[in-house]
């Protein structure tokens, strides 16, 4: 027995005490590999899963570092049948390699045969290879790549992909590094991901991940789409990318839903992409005819299932996905693993808090109760109201005004899910909307005049969750979410984290009706936060002035 921060247990859960000295250095330890479960105040746990090692395997760790790591920090002796378990689990990923044949194109190798024959039985695999070419090696059908992938990683053994990538059409790209560079992890990021061919770069919203996208487009120099949230995200990029790069604006298209332009780098939308028209997608089918040489999707947690089937389509293509965190709350982590690539690179958001290049921030989570007659109507109602009922409750915008009033003069958004509650708290506060039908020209025009100070408070719906640039804001009002959804949650706290002005602090609130489906739902939003280092103070309503 040791004086280690974890404590590791034969269930594959990790638990890791919070206070101990030794409890930042174990966390980035376990990164690569351990899934975060739950995140109390002492003891966080972790659990071991098979698609966490596979995941460390794919980004260059082995069994050795995990196995290491895990006797290095545990408190206690680690069970052996665990450590047994590990190695075989990441002994699993390479067993299988897609490669390319100077004869027969795309092929599925093996360095073990009885996996070879076993997933050559498998139903999900049938149609996708050819002839069987000798006892190691079976051809795959070329169009079949990435689906052959996602069905190899539901079989439990996922390919290692050796095919390679097509350059696709030349673009020459600079980065324009003339009163600016690079920050060290943007560097460092850009240049894990071409390492690796394709992959995922995970970092803090406001960390500058356009411009790590911006220098994998310069290392590519090529044709690239880039595929994004709304239209607003994709002016931002465009903009960005006149600034930081070579690129003129007539060599950049928008393909949204008012403007379809293709040119050598397009920005579409993920909306226009997955339009469907008597059952084809007519916008995925175009842009997927193009020879690009590098895809990035940006907020690629967010990836629907159609730009999946796109993606499955693209294998041949470099693929860089830019996301602040790769939770999903409907478990297809394993689909962005196996079409876009491993998580190349990743860095918590409080140590680039710490190196001075994201704000720190206050998270506090304000508690109403429930008018009486309010809760009768609570109590009695369908579970599926429940939560609308108890997130809307009238309460809460006397709070809004008290935490608005508590922080003048600081630029403030006021961020919901419910159109009604929003469009009476925008009554209530004498503040603009934006919405889901607010026109994009009227939505970049309240957005610049709160970048630029003559709007100081501006209420919004989840069309800001995502991609939206706003530097200026130092406060943050949560009055109802997409459910238990931790991805939107982290977002939201991103508006906020862009460095502020002599090191200012931000101040992110969330307000939640207690003993109701709205606190249990608060709970599980605040989880990915809570492993990011950030702490919910928790106050009661009254407390501000409520």
């Amino acid at each position: 027995m040791n004086d280690g921060p974890l404590i590791v247990q034969s269930d594959k859960t990790l638990l890791l005490e919070v206070d101990h000295e030794r409890a930042a250095d174990c966390r980035k330890a376990i990164a690569p590999f351990a899934e975060l479960e739950r995140s109390p105040e002492h003891i966080h746990t972790y659990r071991l899963t098979p698609l966490g090692l596979w995941n460390a395997r794919a980004a260059g760790h082995d069994a050795e570092q995990v196995i290491d790591t895990l006797l290095e920090y545990s408190r206690y002796s680690v069970p052996h049948a665990l450590l047994v378990d590990v190695a075989e689990t990441m002994a699993r990923y390479g067993r299988l390699r897609l490669e390319k044949n100077p004869v027969h194109g795309l092929v599925l190798v093996s360095n073990d045969r009885p996996v070879l024959e076993e997933v050559l039985r498998a139903k999900k695999v049938a149609g996708m290879l050819g002839n069987r070419i000798d006892d190691d090696t079976v051809a795959v059908h070329a169009s079949e790549r990435g689906n052959l992938k996602q069905a190899l990683l539901k079989l439990g053994w996922p390919a290692e992909d050796f095919a390679g990538y097509v350059d696709g059409e030349a673009h020459a790209i600079a980065l324009a590094e003339v009163d600016w560079q690079l920050r060290a992890y943007q560097r460092e990021a850009a240049e894990s991901f071409w390492h690796g061919g394709s992959g995922v770069v995970v970092l803090p919203c406001g960390a500058g991940k356009t411009l790590v996208g911006a220098a994998a487009m310069a290392q590519a120099q090529a044709t690239t789409l880039i595929l994004v949230t709304n239209t607003v995200s994709a002016r931002q990029w465009k903009d960005e990318l006149v600034r930081r790069t070579s690129l003129t604006p007539d060599e950049i298209g928008e393909y949204s839903g008012s403007v379809k332009e293709i040119r050598p780098v397009t920005i579409a939308t993920y909306q226009v992409l997955t339009t469907r028209r008597k059952g084809v997608y007519p916008h995925l089918e175009l842009l997927d005819a193009r020879d690009w040489g590098l895809i990035v999707y940006d907020e690629v947690h967010l990836l629907p299932a159609p730009i999946f089937r796109m993606t499955a389509n693209l294998q041949a293509r470099r693929r860089l996905g830019l996301t602040a965190t790769l939770v999903r709350e409907d478990g297809r982590e394993g689909d962005v693993f196996s079409l876009i690539g491993p998580k190349r690179y990743d860095a918590p958001w409080k140590d680039i808090e710490s190196q001075g290049w994201i704000a720190p921030a206050d998270c506090v989570e304000v508690r109403v109760t429930l008018p009486s007659s309010e809760r009768l109507v609570y109590a009695t109602a369908e579970p599926e109201e429940r939560y609308r009922l108890a997130s809307c409750t009238h309460h809460k915008i006397d709070v809004v005004r008290s935490l608005v009033a508590s922080h003048p003069g600081q630029p403030t958004l006021v961020i919901g899910q419910y159109i009604e509650q929003l469009d009476e708290l925008a009554a209530a506060l004498d503040a603009p909307v934006i919405k889901g039908d607010t026109p994009v020209k009227e939505r970049q025009r309240l957005f610049d005049a709160f970048r630029s100070g003559e709007i100081g408070l501006l209420v919004v719906s989840k069309v800001a969750n995502f991609s939206i640039d706003l530097p200026s804001a130092e406060v943050a009002i949560q009055v109802s979410g997409s459910f238990g959804s931790r991805q939107e949650e982290a977002q939201r706290l991103g508006r906020l984290l862009r460095p502020k002005s002599e090191g200012k602090t931000a101040h992110f609130y969330t307000i939640v009706s207690r003993d109701t489906v709205d606190a249990e739902f608060a709970q599980n939003r605040q989880r990915f936060l809570a492993e990011q280092g950030y702490a919910y103070r928790i106050v009661d309503a009254e407390d501000v002035g409520a």
